[in-house]
C-alpha cells in the first residue's frame, strides 16, 4: 500500500473504549514475555545436538529451525504489542493505516494489533493473492 492514510487521533473521549483491548495487548505481553524467559532455560531450549542418525540429526535440525522461527514471530509481536499500546496512548489506536478510518471494534477485540480496516485488509490479501499466481 504505497498511499498511507495520514492517521488522525482519535477523539479523547473515546479512547476509554479501548481499555478492554489495552488489557488484552498488556496480557498477551506479559504471556510472551513468561515465554521468553523461559525460553533461556536450556532445558527447554532446543540446542545444537549431535546424533549418530542421519535421521535424528535432520529431525533434531527441523524441530531446533522451527522453534528459532516461533521465537522471532513472538519477537514481532511484541514489537506490534507495544506500537498498538502506543498508539492508545496518543490516540492514534485503531485508525486504518490505509484508508484513516476507524477498524471496528470486533476486529480490534479480535486481532488487537490489526493496522488496518476490514475492506482493506482484504483488499490487500487479494492483492498478494494476485501477485502470487
Amino acid at each position: 500500500m504505497a498511499n498511507k492514510a495520514k492517521l488522525k487521533p482519535v477523539k479523547k473521549d473515546s479512547v476509554n473504549k479501548f481499555d478492554p483491548i489495552r488489557k488484552i495487548l498488556e496480557e498477551q505481553k506479559n504471556t510472551l514475555l513468561k515465554d521468553v524467559m523461559l525460553s533461556h532455560d536450556a532445558a527447554v531450549t532446543p540446542g545444537i545436538q549431535t546424533f549418530s542418525d542421519p535421521g535424528d540429526q535432520a529431525s533434531a535440525e527441523s524441530d531446533r529451525n522451527f522453534y528459532i522461527r516461533l521465537k522471532e514471530r513472538e519477537q514481532k509481536l511484541i514489537k506490534k504489542i507495544d506500537i498498538a499500546l502506543e498508539q492508545i496512548e496518543n490516540g492514534t489506536f485503531g485508525v486504518c493505516e490505509s484508508c484513516g478510518k476507524e477498524i471496528g471494534i470486533k476486529r480490534l477485540k479480535a486481532r488487537p494489533v490489526a493496522t488496518f480496516c476490514i475492506e482493506c485488509k482484504t483488499k490487500a490479501e487479494k492483492e498478494e493473492k494476485a501477485r502470487n499466481l
